[in-house]
């Protein structure tokens, strides 16, 4: 499909109330996130579906919404640019805008509105032709319509982290399998702890990873149930029954989406704590890649004066006066953002309970934040696979050294040599300068083949 009378008519689609809009609000910089924008055309489209399945609106009003329709859907799936560039010019309003989502809802009834009459009519004149609240937004209230397509837009965006998780995730069991022989100090307190390998270290990553595709998976069942069909408070004033029974199972037809209707739509539309809970769930993910993200700075740390276990790619030049430096920018970014979602996880809790009786007022930035959220927590794990994680290499030969100059494998032999002798060997070790393992085989006499024996049985 073309888009050409979008394209030609793009300066006249927006009208009076999102001009309004524009000029009340000033600027963030920031964009409602597209998903939004395109599920938001989808609910129109489910409406106008049920609407004209029940006799709501003519035929003729049923086809111009609907040819305004797949022109404006096909914005977000062109192969042109232009054209793709078009929705924000269209869809101009802040995502930080006071009265709960009405001016995005606005913004929509007027293009959508406004095209099918350009399409129609050749004109924008609206007595007698397509109205963007009579027709467009027939038996529909921000109330209901922005909350349900924010809860479509977020299963989106959590089927996308499931996907770049799985790939972070197998990228770290590749790792797990690479240093699986790599064998080092263990550390607690960032102090020398019982032997480890390498790979198990990676291997405690993947599993958290996996952890974290299993709880968005979970996720869904906290943003799957929607309040459409409740109108201004949930109780469904302005509707009639029909449409409330089917206006929940068309939107989840046309997003594919396994959306059903809240069992109370007057709860559902004031309280957020699902939605808290499902933020909830992208933060603990957050932190679970700085938790990652900060190892592997330490681990890389040096490369002459630090821990230097393992080697990060080098991505770019780390400082403009020392030749030769390389930072573990890659790691530092993931943190960064991770440190952006936990302030999103506070700013949406704290605007979720500032609702106030039957709406809350927040909808807006708890929603553009939330989708923030998951949209950045995604890349950064895409960008930390590909970019950090796939290229690390191990130096073998340095993690062997670490052990060998710790004390490290004392552990292995408690049970047989007692708590205290070993500790007194572990001291003579410290004093001396010399390995724990010359030390141990001095005083206690076992052989070399004998030692190593126990440490492959308990180490």
């Amino acid at each position: 499909m073309q888009n050409y009378s979008v394209l030609k008519y793009k300066d006249q689609l927006p009208g009076q109330q999102t001009r309004l809009a524009v000029s009340n609000f000033i600027s963030s910089g920031e964009k409602i996130h597209p998903e939004m924008l395109k599920n938001y055309l989808l609910q129109k489209e489910a409406s106008l579906r049920v609407n004209h399945r029940l006799g709501y609106l003519t035929d003729q009003g049923n086809n111009a919404i609907t040819l305004a329709l797949k022109e404006l859907l096909y914005l977000f799936k062109s192969p042109d640019e232009h054209y793709r560039q078009l929705i924000y010019e269209i869809f101009p309003v802040d995502p930080l805008q006071g009265g709960a989502g009405t001016s995005l809802n606005q913004n929509m009834n007027e293009v959508i509105a406004n095209l099918a009459n350009f399409i129609i009519f050749e004109s924008t004149e609206t007595l007698g032709h397509i109205h963007p609240l009579d027709h467009v937004n027939m038996h529909q209230s921000t109330n209901d319509t922005f909350p349900s397509v924010f809860r479509a837009s977020a299963l989106v965006l959590f089927r996308r982290m499931q996907e770049s998780f799985a790939g972070l995730q197998k990228s770290l069991q590749a790792k797990e399998a690479e240093f699986a022989n790599v064998r080092k100090p263990g550390r607690t307190q960032l102090q020398d702890a019982a032997p480890v390998t390498l790979g198990m270290e990676f291997g405690a990553y993947a599993q958290a990873i996996g952890r974290d595709r299993w709880r968005f998976y979970n996720a869904e069942e906290r943003l799957k149930s929607i309040n459409l069909g409740g109108t201004m408070v949930g109780t469904g004033a302005g509707a009639p029954l029909k449409y409330r029974q089917l206006i929940c199972i068309e939107f989840a037809a046309v997003t594919g989406l396994p959306l059903a209707k809240a069992e109370d739509t007057f709860e559902a539309t004031q309280n957020l704590d699902g939605i808290i809970e499902a933020h909830g769930i992208i933060k603990t993910a957050a932190c679970n890649l700085k938790k990652i993200a900060n190892d592997l700075r330490l681990l890389s740390s040096g490369p002459e004066g630090g821990l230097a276990e393992i080697h990060l790619p080098e991505r770019q030049a780390g400082s403009t006066i020392m030749p030769g430096k390389v930072n573990p920018v890659i790691p530092e970014h993931v943190i960064q953002i991770a440190e952006c979602i936990k302030a999103h996880d506070l700013m949406i809790s704290n605007l979720a309970s500032e609702g106030n009786l039957e709406l809350n007022q927040y909808y807006p930035a708890i929603a553009h934040y939330f989708l923030k959220s998951q949209e950045w927590l995604a890349r950064a794990a895409d960008l930390f696979a590909i970019n950090c994680i796939n290229e690390i290499s191990a130096d073998a030969e340095q993690c062997r050294d670490m052990l060998d100059r710790t004390c490290a494998e004392a552990v292995c032999f408690i049970r047989e040599f007692g708590y205290d002798r070993v500790s007194i060997i572990v001291k003579k070790s410290r004093i001396s300068g010399k390995s724990f393992k010359e030390i141990f085989l001095k005083e206690t006499g076992i052989s070399e083949a004998e030692y190593d024996k126990y440490i492959s049985a308990r180490g």
